[in-house]
């Protein structure tokens, strides 16, 4: 019996393959560490706000290869393996890995785009010193000591994001901009439904749920948006088509 990785292209194979072993190795550490509520691999490669404390450069590329959890990396590969191979042939390997890591990077610098205006918002300024000691502002001391506006401050500086869901995002308009026609079965729908009717609501889905912030809703919604609008806008400038009849 063949394989069914026999005919998937080089990079979504090798992204498939760093995926779960990168996971595999966080589950290793996260349930071998000392502090059992510390997640090494996610505290150093999951990326945070530009201007946390926690924030290092790496961290736009590999937090791409960390992931939250069974469910995370399962519906993140299962889009990989669904729709990866497609789109990698009709754009050529060396195009794809770009689109993808473009999509990713693009995801992250849209999240902390969103988080920073965020930041102004409840406190005026983009920025904190590391050292808090160090503000002499009156009325930043006094919003600081807000307990409310602390925990939303706190959790943009100091919650990661991981998970490749941006670059998949990028991936699923790309598919759905060079295959809109193509019928796809969808959980819960029992009737198959085209690409350019069902991709659309997903995105919809996620501005309804990033603009609502629902309490206990830890997705990085803008980051899956960002992720979106890169794919969108590259498929665009690089002028690309479907190679068959399903476009």
């Amino acid at each position: 019996m063949q394989s069914p990785f026999t005919n998937i292209p080089p990079v979504v194979k090798n992204l498939l393959i760093i995926n779960i072993l990168c996971f595999l190795v966080s589950l290793y550490f996260s349930h071998n560490f000392a502090d059992p509520n510390f997640d090494p691999i996610g505290s150093l490669f999951g990326v945070y706000y530009f201007d946390s404390p926690k924030f290092r450069v790496w961290q736009i590329i590999t937090y791409m290869f960390v992931h939250g959890g069974w469910a995370h990396i399962f519906f993140n590969m299962f889009a990989l393996f669904s729709f990866g191979p497609i789109v990698e042939y009709t754009m050529g390997s060396k195009k794809f890995f770009n689109f993808y890591f473009i999509c990713g990077i693009g995801a992250i610098a849209f999240q902390m785009l969103i988080q920073g205006f965020e930041m102004h918002y409840y406190i005026g300024t983009f920025t904190l010193p590391h050292d808090l000691q160090q503000i002499s502002d009156p009325a930043l001391i006094a919003k600081l000591n807000d307990p409310a506006i602390a925990a939303k401050v706190g959790a943009i500086l100091y919650r990661g994001i991981v998970g490749a869901s941006g670059a998949i995002f990028g991936l699923l308009i790309a598919f759905g901009m060079l295959y809109p026609n193509m019928e796809l079965m969808i959980m819960f729908i029992p009737v198959p439904v085209k690409a350019k009717y069902i991709i659309p609501v997903y995105v919809l889905a996620e501005l309804s749920l990033g603009l609502g912030q629902i309490a206990g809703d830890n997705v990085a919604h803008f980051a899956h948006l960002g992720g979106a609008l890169l794919g969108f806008i590259m498929v665009k400038v690089w002028g690309l088509k479907s190679k068959n009849n399903f476009g």
